[in-house]
């Protein structure tokens, strides 16, 4: 690092300490809080206790949809929604009428601070489970960006490495497994050995999370895997700061069935027609763990419908939490009003949101239904494993403040 280098860099308004130690932010796909507290009282996460009585801890708030891609941009740009553009894994492109991913830079509207840190001279490193996230959090990066899912095809040229089964010394994993989550640990753990980067971001995937609810074996397990490779980055020098992209909640009925509101359905019986549109950002190429279902929908409607009247009636419905028109969703959860519909609904925590019974292959589910997306999901941790004395107590802390606290309170 240059000592002619300024002490900061300004990103999204934002000022950032240059790290004076290795800095790695971890988002833990789907890490309900009380999945760490059953671990840790189960004695599978010596690491987190300890770090539990030597950094600092809270309970934050992610963005919303609590859904990933939302907020993998908002920790990687720590800003909302509103301002980064990314407001779900899947919407409406209103220029095109198509309804596609959102996994292409030319949907982001701001840069990442691993990108402007790389550009400043810092050595960055970038992995994520899936490669859906890919080329959004590696966009304009200078520096190692790769996936566990295609770690095989990583080149030098594309990813800034290549070569990395052989360096992490693991199978390429299923996308469907705990494997693809332990990928991303073993490949931080060996890039910090080897490349010793300034700053480095791993993100996992939720596959634990949506099939075993917390204090599970399998939960346990991964949690008690997760700890394992924390306290390698800790013998390594790090400072350590772990959130999530959003929580994680059964979607249930008493019998264990899944209790899901058919928005098209439902719009269907209102109107009288069938010529509104549901969009469901949930919506991903992996889908059999969910099969599409989350908290959060937009729905668009024709010209001559009241976007009033549907969040009037759809506010009377069990089941769901929020009906909002398009400028109330904007303004009060954070999100860009021309990528969003006409009516915002949001479901309870108990209750996911879908368009029509028929579309929805649910054959895929071998475990009762959790899923994620609304304010019930909301909730999420974020642990430093230094102190991190924040000058206002109360501050309202959300997940997009995990580089924050890990560069400018915890080095």
């Amino acid at each position: 690092m240059q000592a002619s280098a300024p002490a900061f860099l300004r990103v999204n308004a934002r000022d950032y300490q240059r790290p004076s130690y290795p800095t790695v932010v971890v988002c833990v796909d789907g890490c309900e809080p009380d999945y760490l507290a059953q671990a840790v009282a189960a004695g599978r996460m010596p690491w987190l206790q300890h770090t539990l009585t030597q950094g600092m801890a809270w309970r934050a708030e992610s963005a919303l949809p609590s859904f990933t891609n939302p907020n993998n941009l908002s920790i990687m740009t720590g800003v909302p929604p509103s301002v980064h553009g990314i407001c779900g894994n899947y919407f409406l492109d209103s220029a095109s009428g198509e309804a596609v991913m959102m996994n292409d830079p030319k949907w982001l509207r701001c840069p990442t601070l691993p990108a402007q840190a790389s550009q400043a001279g810092l050595s960055v490193a970038v992995v994520t489970a899936k490669d859906k996230l890919r080329n959004l959090l590696g966009h304009e990066l200078q520096g190692i960006c790769f996936s566990a899912e295609r770690a095989d095809a990583a080149t030098v040229a594309t990813h800034g490495i290549d070569h990395v089964l052989e360096l992490v010394g693991r199978p390429l994993p299923s996308v469907y497994s705990a494997d693809l989550s332990e990928f991303v640990f073993a490949a931080g753990v060996r890039l910090m050995q080897t490349r010793k980067p300034d700053l480095m971001y791993l993100s996992t995937t939720d596959y634990v999370q949506h099939k075993h609810a917390p204090g599970t074996p399998a939960a346990n397990d991964f949690y008690a895997m997760l700890d394992g490779y924390m306290q390698q980055l800790e013998d390594l020098g790090c400072v350590i700061a772990i959130t999530a992209d959003h929580g994680m909640h059964a979607k249930t009925r008493m019998d264990g069935s899944p209790q899901v509101i058919y928005l098209s359905d439902w719009l269907q019986g209102f109107l009288g027609r069938d010529d509104a549109r549901v969009i469901l950002p949930i919506t991903d190429p992996y889908v059999v763990h969910h099969g599409a279902l989350g908290a959060f929908a937009s729905i668009y409607l024709p010209g001559d419908c009241s976007a009033q009247a549907v969040c009037a009636a759809l506010g009377q419905v069990q089941g769901i939490d929020k009906a909002l028109t398009r400028l109330d969703a904007a303004h009060a959860l954070e999100i860009p009003a021309d990528r969003i519909g006409d009516v915002v609904v949001m479901a309870d925590r108990f209750t996911a949101l879908g368009s029509t019974a028929a579309q929805h292959d649910l054959s895929g589910l071998d475990a009762p239904l959790r899923s994620h997306g609304g304010r019930g999901e909301q909730t999420v941790p974020l642990i430093v494993n230094r102190l991190a004395r924040l000058p206002d107590p109360s501050r309202r802390l959300r997940n997009f403040d995990a580089f924050d606290i890990a560069l400018n309170y915890a080095q």
